[in-house]
C-alpha cells in the first residue's frame, strides 16, 4: 500500500509540475523550473546542410531519420560522449595534423572515435587500436606486429597506415563517404553490395546494420564534438584531458632485456613507460635491424 500511495504522489507532482510548465509557456518562471530539472530530454534540430568530407547527404525521409537516430543516442549517451569530448582534446592534434600531412578530410578524425573510442581497445574478431587494423592488414600497411612489438598501438604509426588505406579506397570507390563505409564493412562486401544493388551512392545502398549506421554515426559525433553546448555538455577546459605532447624521443637500436630496467633510467615507473609507448607489449624488446623511438615525458 505505501509503494502505491508514494507512486500516487509522485504522479501528482509530475502533473503539477507540467501545468505550471504549460500555464506559463515562455514566461521566464518556466525557464527556472526547466532549469532546476535534472535533466532536458529534447529531439535534435538539423537545420542546415550536413555534409561528411565535404560531401553532401542528401536529405530526405530516410537519411533524415538515420541520422536523427545517430545524433539522438550519441547526444544521450552521455558517458561515451562526455568521455569522447575529454579524450579529444588529448588525441585529436595529433590525428588532425597526419590527416592533413597525408591529404585525408579532417572529418575521419572520427572514424577513430567511433572505431575505438580514441583507446587502444582490441575487438573479439582480433582487431585493435586506435584504427582496429586486423592483423594482416597492419602488416600489408607496413606495421609491426609480433610478441613484442604492435604498432596497431602506436598512435601516430597506425594513423598514417589508416590514412593509406582510406586514400586506396577513395581511389577505388570515388567518394570518401564510400571509403569511409567500405572502411567498416570492408571493400570486397561493400563492392558486392553496390553490384547487387545497382547503386554508386553510399546513401542508396541497403546495408547491414552496423553499416548502414556508420556514416550517419560520424556525422552525428562530428556535429557533438564540434558544438558540444548545442547538445547539453559543458566540459571546461581544465576537464579535458592533457596532449601527450610534452615528451622527448630516445632512440633503441639495442636489445632491451627489461624495460622496467629500462625505465628507472629514466626516472620512471614501468607503468608510464607502456603508458607513453603502448605499443610495447613485452617486458623486452629484441632488436635486430629496426630502429624504435621510445617517447619519455619531460615532466615526470
Amino acid at each position: 500500500m505505501r509503494k502505491w500511495i508514494l507512486y500516487s504522489l509522485s504522479i501528482v507532482g509530475f502533473l503539477f509540475l507540467s501545468s505550471i510548465l504549460i500555464a506559463f509557456g515562455d514566461h521566464p518562471v518556466s525557464e527556472r523550473i526547466r532549469a532546476a530539472l535534472p535533466q532536458v530530454v529534447k529531439s535534435i534540430v538539423m537545420d542546415q546542410p550536413i555534409n561528411f568530407a565535404g560531401e553532401i547527404m542528401p536529405l530526405n525521409m530516410d537519411t533524415q531519420e538515420r541520422l536523427d537516430r545517430e545524433l539522438s543516442v550519441n547526444a544521450y549517451w552521455h558517458s561515451s560522449t562526455l568521455l569522447n569530448i575529454k579524450l579529444a582534446n588529448k588525441y585529436l592534434p595529433v590525428i588532425e595534423r597526419i590527416l592533413s600531412e597525408e591529404g585525408v578530410p579532417d572529418d575521419f578524425k572520427y572514424l577513430a572515435i567511433a572505431e575505438s573510442g580514441l583507446r587502444n581497445v582490441s575487438s573479439p574478431a582480433g582487431a585493435k587500436g586506435f584504427w582496429q587494423f586486423r592483423k594482416l592488414a597492419a602488416q600489408e600497411f607496413k606495421l609491426e606486429v609480433n610478441s613484442e612489438v604492435d604498432e596497431r598501438y602506436h598512435l601516430e604509426k597506425s594513423t598514417r597506415a589508416a590514412c593509406k588505406y582510406i586514400k586506396q579506397l577513395h581511389k577505388r570507390f570515388g567518394s570518401w563517404t564510400s571509403a569511409a563505409a567500405a572502411y567498416n564493412v570492408g571493400p570486397t562486401k561493400y563492392s558486392s553490395v553496390m553490384r547487387q544493388q545497382q547503386e554508386e551512392s553510399y546513401y542508396n545502398l541497403n546495408l547491414n546494420q552496423e553499416t548502414s549506421r556508420y556514416v550517419f554515426r560520424l556525422i552525428a559525433l562530428k556535429e557533438i564534438l564540434k558544438n558540444p553546448t548545442d547538445f547539453g555538455f559543458y566540459v571546461d577546459a581544465s576537464e579535458k584531458y592533457i596532449p601527450m605532447d610534452d615528451v622527448y624521443e630516445v632512440t633503441v637500436d639495442k636489445t632491451v632485456s627489461d624495460w622496467s630496467a629500462f625505465a628507472k633510467q629514466y626516472g620512471l615507473s614501468y607503468r608510464m613507460l607502456k603508458y607513453y609507448n603502448p605499443w610495447l607489449i613485452d617486458s623486452k624488446l629484441t632488436v635486430k635491424n629496426n630502429i624504435y623511438q621510445i617517447k619519455i615525458p619531460r615532466n615526470r
